[in-house]
């Protein structure tokens, strides 16, 4: 009977890691950083503030830019876009997807 116990707590376990470990995974995303408030013209962006606009297909998808040293190193966006490669982790809050950059930079010359 313990072994059976020892051998479901320790799946149990394996399995949390492992969700954990795909609930913060990095991922890197190719797209134009354009400001909500300024170029995209959002309603409720009572100020500035980068959107990764990534596109794909005929699927059109938005990233807000969590505000870090990354995302301030690269440089905001006002008015305009700028093309941008991001790598992050992505989370949802209040309805919208968010990225917390840990590299962004402009797209390699091909």
């Amino acid at each position: 009977m313990k072994t059976i116990a020892k051998l479901g707590l320790a799946l149990a376990l394996a399995v949390s890691l492992v969700a954990g470990a795909n609930a913060g995974d990095a991922t890197t995303m190719t797209g134009k950083v354009m400001c909500a408030k300024c170029a995209l013209k959002k309603a409720d962006a009572k100020e500035c503030q980068d959107v990764l606009v990534v596109k794909a297909g005929d699927k059109t998808s938005e990233y807000y830019v969590v505000k870090n040293d990354v995302s301030k190193a690269f440089g905001h966006v006002c008015g305009g876009e700028k093309p941008a490669v991001v790598t992050g982790t992505v989370s949802e809050k209040d309805g919208k997807s968010w990225i917390a950059a840990t590299k962004m930079e402009a797209p390699k010359k091909s």
